[in-house]
This record gives C-alpha cells, sequence and structure tokens, in this order.
C-alpha cells in the first residue's frame, strides 16, 4: 500500500537517502529541510504519513509535533519521530507531544517499514471514516466531550505466559488507573470484567506460545480486528516484533521496559483506536439519521421507498404476494391544537410503539411523514394484510393514549387504514401507494377507525 510521506530533516544528505529508500518502495517523497517548512507542507498538502527528526536548529521536533497535533487540519496524520538520541526520555517526551511512533537512527530499514505498513492500515480506516462521516476543513475534528472519552483509562488485556514478567507489567499500568485483564498461556482468562477492551499487550519473549500466531488470530477474528495490538519483545527479538508489525500488530515495545515508555505507547495506542471508533459510531448515526424517524424510531420516507422496490421486485420474480397498509391517525390535528404539539409528539411516539408490538419481525413499519404510517407486508396476501391492520386497530383503540409524563392526561385515540396489494410487474410504487390512500380515504369516509381494501 503507498502512501504520501512527508521526511523533515535539516540534513540533506539523511533527506536524500530517506526519499531513495521509500521511493525504492513505490511510495511518493515530500521533502522539508526545517519546522516551519514541515508545518507549512502539512497544511497544503497533507501527507498520510510524517517522518520528523527531533535534532534541527530553531525549531526542534518536538514542537513542530506538538504544533501540528494542536492543529485539526493536521491532527490526525501520523508522525513517526528519527532521531539518534536512545534515551527512554527522549523516546517519552516525543510520544507526549504526540508522536505516533519513534525510530532511532541509523534507521532499519525492515522495521521502518513495517512500521509503515501500521500507520498505513490504520489510515486506511480513519481516511474512509472521516471521509463518510462528513466533508469539509472539520470532518474528523472531535468535540470537547469526544477529547475527554480519548484520555480515559484503557481496558487492556495482557498476554504473558511469564508470571514475573506479567507483575513487572501489571503493576504500572494498574497504578496509573488502567483496568486489566489477563490470560494464561493456553488462553484461559483469570479476570473475567465485562469492559470492553481496547489494548491486547503481547508479550513476544519466552512465551510458551507461539505470539505470532496468536498476533494473527486476534487480525483474523471478528470480535478483536478493532483492537491495538502492541508487542513486547527482547531486542533478540527484533525480527519477530518486525514480523508481528507485518502480521497486523500496531506497535513494539522493546524490552526491558521503561514504564514511562510504556504509559506513554498506551495512552497513544488508545487514544487512536477510541478515534476510530468515535468516527465508526459517528458514521454510523449519519446512516441511521438518513433512514430513520428521529420522533417515533420508524423508518423514514426515504427507506419506506427504497424497501418497496426492493420487495416489489421479489414479489415479480418470486410470485410471492406483496402487501402495504397506510394508516392515519384519526382527528389528529385535534390532539395538536387541544392539547400542543407536545402531547400530540407523545401520541405518534405510543402509536408508534403499539404498531411495531403488533406486526412481524420481517414487516417494516415506516412514517412517511405527519400522522401518516405504512407498514410493508412482504409475502402477504390482501386478506392477511387485512387482518394484520385489523389487529392493530384494535390495539390502537385497545386503551387510552398518555399526553403528559406522570400519565395523568389521557386520550382515546383510533386509527383509519387503507390495504393494498401488488399487482404485478406492471405495478410502480406510486401507483400502489395511491390505491392504498384512496382505501384509506374510504375508511375515513365510512366513519373512521376501521379498515378497508377498497380503492373508493
Amino acid at each position: 500500500m503507498s502512501a504520501r510521506i512527508l521526511v523533515v530533516d535539516d540534513i540533506l544528505a539523511n533527506r536524500r537517502l530517506m526519499q531513495a529508500k521509500l521511493e525504492a518502495k513505490y511510495y511518493t517523497v515530500l521533502l522539508a529541510e526545517n519546522g516551519a517548512e514541515a508545518i507549512e507542507i502539512t497544511r497544503q498538502e497533507e501527507p498520510e504519513i510524517i517522518l520528523l527528526d527531533v535534532m534541527m536548529p530553531g525549531m526542534d521536533g518536538y514542537e513542530v509535533c506538538r504544533r501540528l497535533k494542536d492543529d485539526p487540519q493536521t491532527a490526525h496524520i501520523p508522525v513517526v519521530m528519527l532521531t539518534a538520541l536512545n534515551e527512554t526520555s527522549d523516546r517519552v517526551r516525543g510520544l507526549e507531544a504526540g508522536a505516533d511512533d519513534f525510530l532511532t537512527k541509523p534507521v532499519d530499514d525492515f522495521a521502518l517499514m513495517a512500521r509503515l505498513g501500521a500507520l498505513n492500515r490504520y489510515n486506511a480506516v480513519a481516511h474512509e471514516l472521516r471521509k463518510r462521516e462528513a466533508s469539509g476543513a472539520h470532518a474528523g475534528s472531535l468535540s470537547e466531550e469526544e477529547t475527554k472519552v480519548l484520555e480515559q483509562g484503557s481496558n487492556i488485556l495482557l498476554v504473558d505466559s511469564n508470571p514475573s514478567t506479567a507483575r513487572m507489567i501489571l503493576e504500572p499500568l494498574e497504578s496509573a488507573g488502567h483496568r486489566l485483564l489477563t490470560l494464561d498461556g493456553k488462553g484461559s482468562q483469570q479476570d473475567r470484567k465485562k469492559s470492553k477492551l481496547d489494548i491486547v499487550l503481547l508479550n513476544a519473549s519466552h512465551q510458551t506460545f507461539d505470539p505470532l500466531r496468536l498476533c494473527a488470530h486476534f487480525r483474523s477474528s471478528e470480535t478483536t480486528r478493532a483492537l491495538s495490538i502492541i508487542v513486547i519483545a527482547n531486542e533478540c527479538d527484533r525480527e519477530l516484533a518486525a514480523q508481528a508489525l507485518e502480521i497486523g500488530a500496531n506497535d513494539i515495545i522493546q524490552a526491558p521496559i521503561a514504564p514511562e515508555e510504556l504509559l506513554a505507547r498506551i495512552a497513544t495506542q488508545t487514544r487512536r483506536n477510541r478515534y476510530v471508533e468515535i468516527l465508526r459510531q459517528r458514521v454510523d448515526r449519519g446512516l441511521e439519521l438518513s433512514v430513520i424517524d428521529q420522533l417515533t424510531g420508524l423508518y423514514n420516507r426515504r427507506y419506506m421507498t427504497n424497501q418497496m422496490a426492493l420487495w416489489m421486485k421479489r414479489a415479480s420474480s418470486g410470485g410471492e404476494p406483496l402487501s402495504v397498509v397506510a394508516a392515519d391517525i384519526d382527528h389528529f390535528k385535534l390532539v395538536n391544537d387541544k392539547y400542543g404539539h407536545e402531547a400530540g409528539d407523545r401520541v405518534l411516539q405510543q402509536f408508534a410503539e403499539r404498531i411495531q408490538r403488533h406486526v412481524r419481525p420481517k414487516d417494516i413499519v415506516c412514517r412517511p411523514g405527519g400522522e401518516e404510517f405504512l407498514i410493508i407486508l412482504p409475502e402477504t396476501s390482501a386478506e392477511f394484510a387485512w387482518k394484520a391492520a385489523e389487529r392493530i386497530r384494535r390495539a390502537i383503540d385497545a386503551e387510552p393514549f398518555e399526553l403528559d409524563t406522570e400519565g395523568a392526561v389521557t386520550l382515546n385515540v383510533t386509527v383509519s387504514a387503507g390495504v393494498a396489494t401488488y399487482n404485478g410487474e406492471d405495478d410502480t410504487i406510486g401507483e400502489m401507494l395511491k390505491r392504498a390512500d384512496n382505501a384509506l380515504y374510504h375508511a375515513k369516509n365510512a366513519g373512521r377507525n376501521r379498515v378497508t381494501n377498497i380503492a373508493a
């Protein structure tokens, strides 16, 4: 998977060398020689990944990273810091500035490409969700409440068959307020908490199980595919760690573990994981808003039309009957005029609930607008559709509706309904709805609180 990568380094030879390595793997490379230029290019070109040198004159890499992460336009772009410094405090400082990863110079080519592969996988998901979620400059930006979610303690599954190293890992995490689940080497759960997991922390060195196979299992399983996987590995297991990144791990921590770096990397992966989850939820809400009536929770006119087209096509090809019921609350305008629109809304909500309690799971209940409702009855003849509509009519008429939250004010409500059945491949959605409406008006003219399939 290719990507546009910005390389930021004040030394020309370093920029050219990294450019050659990346272009050999078919990446598109942008170059910047200082922090100010890097920020400007990032805002204009929006690269997918930034490789950022730490030690630069003027504005160092830490400050560049901090500014990029503070800007809503560029905050989502992963930053990998490159440095000759090898102290834990330097790595932690970079991670706290918002860096997504850290590589030590001279950069190992295999490790570099594995890290870029992991970030590309993350970018592919996040970019698609941002694109679906909204358009415009603020797509993907988080509200204050959503930002707080990113900073909350993590739910972590620790997989380590060595009790002594497991304890060393558990203690700093629990002290920092994270919630831990543990597994033994065979995978039996020791602590059965119900919290939704954020991270799998997998120790890959000196284990009684195959860590790469387990990593692959987490990535291939539907229930664990979205989790962030952090692999812990000794220096002698660098190739194993790189393979883990290839398989789908999100990050690597070198043992022996420095607690400060562990906590910083946990925080980084948690923020990234929850950011994607927030975007997924936004997309889901957006899809729901496009087909759901927000007052009643029923499907709206758009969804109704799509489903009618689908079931009419199936009825045409398979010969199964299709019917619809058009229902209208009797004298609903008087409810709004006498009791107010809030009471009217409560009637609509309770009306929708009663319909849903008296239809089959495959029936599709819609509110195209106002006090009008339509029920799509797949594989249902006119006779059985009339019986279904009559069952609903009796349920509506059976007990009063509550007009206030305390139930002190109630009102008897009735419904009139009309039934129409699919007439074959020459029939259309408009004609079928017109027949249902005509039958409904016939019921109204005949005295209301009744069902008819006679198109007057």
